[in-house]
């Protein structure tokens, strides 16, 4: 199996936009961990996608803005809201890089229901903000639904320099172009493109987080590996596509 390169600013692999939005105030957290502690959390068809032998578990905050349907207006309201992820990194047998989400709390229960019920993305109604203050960024979340109710996670970060030159472990944690999910007995496939992201160096101030062992991961142990900024990208997504099984 040939994997793709991580290319930081490929052209757009798909005909027709399913989705747009746009990803804004970008924190990226991550830590190292055992691909073998994680491959069993993947879907069937992928595995964990390493660099020099090593997985990775992000820990992601920002604002999801104006989404909308293939070419159409933004939804008014829901389609605004706050988010805060938990991923992983897969591959599949066709050597498509990918995203795994394990958690993703979302502010707006509408689209929480909506992404849970057509393409099985483990999405969390849960209370979130974002605050501002100079190059700081405060980033809340409590869940609400379905649980564990109550979980929370609090981190804020001082923003930095623009990085002219990413290394190749920010390219690869930055660089993805599509997910993968498991949905009514198919792994799926869901392509997405934007362009090359626009990041800052970022320091750590504080982090209080729950997400990472609820979401069936071991607790982080010392510092991220990486702590990146963006104040974002414009996204498109394409339609998914079945991960044939080998």
């Amino acid at each position: 199996m040939q994997i793709e390169p991580v290319d930081p600013a490929p052209a757009s692999t798909f005909p027709r936009t399913l989705l747009r939005q746009r990803w804004a105030d970008l924190t990226f957290l991550h830590w190292a961990v055992d691909p073998e502690l994680v491959a069993p959390l993947l879907p069937a068809g992928t595995r964990p996608d390493t660099l020099d032998g090593t997985a990775h578990v992000g820990l992601i905050g920002f604002r999801m803005v104006g989404v909308g349907f293939g070419r159409g207006p933004a939804v008014p309201y829901l389609g605004t809201f706050w988010e805060t992820n938990v991923r992983l990194y897969s591959v599949d047998h066709t050597g498509r890089r990918a995203v795994v989400f394990r958690s993703l709390d979302a502010s707006r229960l509408i689209p929480v229901l909506v992404a849970r019920i057509t393409l099985g993305l483990p999405y969390l109604w849960s209370a979130m903000r974002l605050d501002h203050d100079g190059d700081l960024r405060s980033y809340r979340c409590r869940r609400r639904w379905p649980g564990p109710v109550g979980t929370t996670s609090e981190m804020v970060v001082r923003v930095g320099a623009p990085i002219r030159r990413p290394t190749a472990l920010e390219h690869f944690l930055t660089a993805r172009w599509g997910l993968h999910t498991r949905a009514y007995g198919r792994t799926l496939h869901l392509p997405n493109w934007h362009p090359q992201w626009p990041l800052h160096r970022a320091e750590l101030l504080h982090l209080d987080d729950e997400l990472v062992t609820a979401a069936g991961l071991p607790t982080p142990t010392g510092p991220p590996v990486s702590v990146l900024y963006s104040p974002g990208v414009p996204v498109r997504f394409g339609p998914p596509v079945a991960v044939r099984p080998r």
